[in-house]
């Protein structure tokens, strides 16, 4: 009776790091050098792609949507959390947390799909070569890519609805610095069956993901080990040790998030949570930067065109 007569809270209150002035402070610094390295770093991969006519491939086109979501899910987050580092309310309304679970879902979902076209591709480049201008039409990556932001807004607005099924009697307090609909879950004092039936089916289509790119990639490595010229070997290994590297990373910090056991403590979970939200979405753009012969070729011939326009 008590739940059926319970109003939804207006705001949230979310749970920093600490409450030390001067550690708050140098979270504050740290963070938002991270933010502007992932803003400054995802953009100048987009505008490089974009100006750089020799980067106009299936793999690139792919790689610019995902650094565009990497703008998007860190923007969606880091400014919130750098504002409560200097504020003393850590607060967000109840819109702005179904706003912000509703983005994040959606280009969490995305990045998970788009990572695995990201495999695919790569499997076709080097296990089938002879098929791939054929399969990986600019029509075909367009398909693709429309198909990774639709399931990602299918997350998205499953999520929410979720969300909105939650009610919440008791404590508004998200031990978190940003709305996720897993701590609103544990939260809810209502009925939360819908929101897990939700939360798990998107669970399990990020692992199913995650398969795919595992077994593209069990395939890609036995193509590579069947190449007699160590020479070959090293061609087609760069051609993958990117996105392989980018996979990696966020499959293994997505992992570390959220498969690991709850601590008594939340101060690790937080870090943990804070290495898949915040860091890893700066790290791709470095990583294509800096092991990719032709992004750096294309780097150099820009840098030059600059020059001469300069002079």
């Amino acid at each position: 009776m008590a739940e059926s007569n319970c109003t939804q809270p207006t705001e949230f209150v979310l749970m920093g790091f600490t409450e030390d002035p001067v550690t708050q402070v140098t979270f504050f610094l740290m963070v938002l050098l991270v933010y502007l390295a992932t803003i400054l770093g995802n953009l100048g991969m987009i505008v490089l792609i974009m100006a750089s006519p020799q980067l106009h491939s299936p793999m690139y086109y792919f790689l610019a949507n995902l650094a565009l979501i990497d703008v998007g899910s860190s923007t969606v987050i880091t400014p919130k959390m750098l504002a409560d580092f200097v504020s003393e309310e850590k607060v967000i309304s109840y819109a702005g947390c179904v706003a912000q679970e509703f983005i994040y879902s959606i280009l969490g979902m995305t990045e998970v799909f788009l990572l695995a076209v990201m495999a695919y591709d790569r499997y076709l480049a080097i296990c089938r070569p002879l098929l791939y201008h054929s399969v990986m039409s600019p029509e075909r990556c367009f398909q693709l890519v429309t198909g990774s932001y639709l399931v990602g807004l299918t997350n998205g607005i499953g999520q929410t609805v979720g969300m909105f099924t939650l009610s919440f009697c008791g404590s508004s307090v998200i031990d978190l610095y940003f709305c996720d609909i897993s701590p609103l879950i544990s939260l809810s004092t209502s009925n939360t069956t819908i929101s897990l039936i939700i939360l798990t089916s998107a669970a399990l289509f990020a692992v199913s993901n995650s398969l795919f790119v595992l077994v593209s990639y069990m395939a890609i490595i036995s193509t590579i080990l069947s190449i007699h010229s160590a020479e070959g070997k090293r061609k087609a290994f760069s051609t993958c040790a990117s996105h392989l590297t980018t996979v990696s990373i966020f499959y293994g910090a997505a992992c570390f998030t959220y498969l690991k056991p709850s601590s008594d403590s939340s101060r690790g979970d937080k870090w943990a949570v804070m290495l898949y939200t915040v860091l890893t979405p700066m790290l791709n753009p470095f990583i294509y930067s800096l092991r990719n012969k032709e992004v750096k070729e294309a780097l150099r011939r820009l840098t030059k065109i600059k020059r001469a326009c300069m002079l």
